[in-house]
């Protein structure tokens, strides 16, 4: 194995670096929970019918946004339904 030294100069600019990338990291992952998808995308990433989704949409179990006829989720509502829904698996000890 080799070793490298480097100074404390070379260190915090290491660091610092990383720090920025850690930043962008968060803000791109942040950014995407503000995206929206149209009713099809939703649709086709759920699974469901459009009934379904317009179901769900009158009982309050996902919330939207409504343009003249169009449809839209933002994705982190539709995580939000998901965790909602989540199940523990539970352990099957005999």
């Amino acid at each position: 194995m080799e070793a490298i030294i480097l100074t404390k100069d070379q260190y915090d600019a290491i660091v610092n670096q990383l720090e920025e990338i850690k930043k962008k990291l968060n803000k791109a992952l942040s950014s995407k929970q503000d995206t929206f998808m149209d009713n099809q995308e939703f649709i086709m990433l759920m699974k469901i019918s459009k009934r379904t989704a317009q179901t769900w949409r009158d009982e309050g179990k996902i919330s939207f946004c409504q343009v003249g006829s169009k449809i839209y989720y933002k994705m982190s509502d539709v995580e939000k339904l998901l965790n909602e829904h989540y199940n523990k698996a539970f352990s099957n000890k005999r």
